[in-house]
């Protein structure tokens, strides 16, 4: 028996999203996503009718490219998202086949199809900014490679899942499996028997973790450890000052067993006192050591403590830890809570704690938040955001002591002798890094106490690398001009560049700085580097909080902020990447069409 005997021409017809009917098991192959329905030999549709499986499966096989399915399981979608004409090169759109929200690209005349949804905190990619094969998340600043879906700059740990695409008669194909896939993990190796090699890792962070990370996704085999002072495994720290009682599952990076199984070794609650980098040991404030055969310094830095009477009482709170969020989330609970500092940690917290401490007060040495990175009218704008809320802010002033009973400061007394009543504490004025276990070390630090590297990530001691906040490392974007920068992106960037060197697969830093912070739910981004900047131009209106701010310094923008601006920020931090320099007369052009936003 065979098709033809059976008494009628079985004809594949595309079902499209707005058409697809569940599978039946059957007549639907899901795998491919045709259904077949018998046509009389005359040309007319006849009644739909289940065929006998062996003759399915030969009409199925007449269709080129068909791939067999058991007769109740099926795991495949494909369905047709557009026509080829639909994209030109350079362009994406967002299609949806079984669920999955894609992110179709064309590039030179290829269509390649990855997952819709960045991997760092979910924002759609359809909003971001896609310069050739590469598209960077308007939220945050990850990207991904269109054609691999893997993750080329940070945040986020994951890549995208990838899907198939076929064209055929001028009609684009998408083929999606049954399970709803967001983020994809890279091949990771494991500890293999019998290397004896150990890289050791000073640090729980983004820049150790990333390094890790990148030596499993590299086949290393040796012995990989993590030394940290925290209680926790690596956590988003990112989320301490803006959601300070999350739950510590929601943050953990990486949970406990995903670092077991690729033989990450994390030892918690550990300090690194001193360095021999001649016997490559490390010393440990428990009186044990750790032999190493090469060395990521990726300590980060620490909350600089007030430096005034009274500053050493026991509800003056710094915030570093996961610990530290949570307790000064309790203390100010329905309390007097007074700030020092303006600058991004500061103000994330007066922000979250506006709606929740009996009264919030700012304390800052500038006119303005944020001053001297975002300049006066964000600035202006950000205190305006806050007052609608009930914050208090004392500008241009400083805390001249702390008064207090019994251990706890009750006031607290400005240089101009104002008087704030207060509960809590909570002092923001910037960090300090944390390298003073490398006195007496041959490993360089500068002025700053911040250790130098190369672009490389190289210190000046072979073997030894260093990351993150605690390194002060040549700036690409800015002439190779030497910088101290805490973001998290670029933690994550020198944890991966330092590990490709430890294996000797020579890699260069070449991230640009991208940066955000949020108040009351309103996100500014930040991308370059804007030290030294002479000059601001606004695009859109900062008052109406909806703008796009270029810094300038001479005749180049050297970095941008936006708000409500989306995905401008993302498409100049695009730019700085490919080594374009934007000039002060695009910034000031009515004509932002160099810039294609939508």
């Amino acid at each position: 028996m065979n098709i033809a005997t059976f008494g009628c021409q079985w004809q594949p017809q595309l079902l499209l999203n707005s058409t697809r009917r569940k599978c039946s098991g059957a007549q639907i192959c899901r795998r491919t996503c045709w259904t077949y329905r018998p046509v009389s030999l005359c040309g007319r549709t006849g009644r739909s009718h289940r065929l006998p499986r062996v003759l399915l499966q030969e009409a199925r096989q007449k269709h080129r490219g068909k791939m067999s399915v058991g007769p109740t399981q099926c795991d495949e979608v494909t369905e047709v998202v557009c026509l080829e004409s639909d994209l030109q090169d350079g362009q994406m759109k967002e299609v949806e086949v079984n669920d999955h929200k894609i992110v179709l690209v064309r590039n030179d005349g290829k269509f390649s199809a990855v997952g819709g949804l960045c991997t760092h905190y979910g924002a759609p990619l359809i909003k971001g900014a896609l310069v050739g094969n590469r598209v960077r998340c308007p939220w945050h600043g990850a990207c991904f490679n269109t054609t691999t879906g893997d993750i080329e700059e940070y945040p986020g740990l994951d890549s995208l899942p990838t899907y198939k695409v076929k064209v055929e008669d001028g009609k684009v194909y998408v083929t999606a499996g049954k399970q709803k896939m967001t983020k994809r993990v890279k091949e990771m190796s494991c500890r293999v028997p019998g290397v004896c090699h150990t890289v050791l890792l000073i640090g729980g962070g983004p820049a150790s973790l990333q390094c890790a990370e990148t030596l499993r996704q590299n086949n290393y085999g040796g012995r990989i450890i993590m030394v940290t002072k925290d209680e926790h495994l690596p956590l988003d720290k990112t989320k301490l000052s803006k959601a300070m009682n999350i739950e510590v599952e929601k943050i953990l990076l990486r949970p406990s067993d995903f670092l077991q199984q690729h033989g990450i070794e994390v030892l918690k609650e550990k300090e690194v006192v001193s360095v021999n980098t001649e016997a490559k040991t490390v010393a440990f404030n428990d009186g044990t050591s750790q032999h190493y055969d090469q060395l990521l310094i990726a300590t980060g830095a620490s909350a600089r403590a007030m430096q005034c009477p009274g500053a050493e009482m026991e509800n003056v709170k710094l915030l570093e830890s996961y610990k530290d969020a949570a307790g000064i989330y309790q203390m100010s609970m329905g309390k007097k809570a007074v700030i020092i500092g303006t600058s991004f940690i500061g103000m994330e917290v007066a922000a979250y704690l506006s709606d929740k401490a009996a009264s919030v007060a700012v304390v800052g040495k500038s006119k303005f938040p944020y001053q001297f990175s975002l300049g006066p009218d964000i600035g202006q704008m950000t205190m305006k955001m806050l007052e609608e809320k009930n914050v208090k802010f004392y500008m241009s002033s400083d805390v001249a002591e702390m008064r207090g009973v019994k251990g706890r400061v009750k006031e607290i007394v400005l240089q101009n002798g104002d008087v704030l009543p207060t509960d809590v504490v909570i002092v923001g004025i910037g960090v300090i890094p944390n390298s003073d276990f490398l006195k007496g070390s041959m490993v360089e630090v500068d002025s700053r106490n911040a250790v130098v590297v190369d672009k490389f990530m190289r210190t000046n001691i072979p073997d030894v690398f260093a990351a993150g906040d605690v390194a002060s490392f040549p700036l690409c974007i800015r002439e190779d001009k030497r910088v101290q920068i805490g973001h998290w992106q670029l933690a994550q960037a020198h944890g991966r560049v330092a590990a490709l060197n430890m294996l000797n697969k020579q890699t260069e830093l070449n991230s640009v700085p991208f940066f955000w912070t949020v108040l009351l739910g309103k996100s500014i981004r930040y991308t370059g580097y804007g030290e030294g900047y002479t000059d601001v131009v606004f695009k859109g209106n900062v008052d109406e909080r909806k703008f796009l701010a270029f810094y300038i310094k001479g005749d180049e923008v050297v970095a941008a902020a936006s708000l409500n601006f989306d995905p401008a920020v993302a498409k100049v931090a695009e730019i700085m990447a490919t080594g374009k320099k934007i000039t002060k007369s695009q910034a000031e052009s009515e004509d932002l069409g160099w810039l294609q936003l939508p």
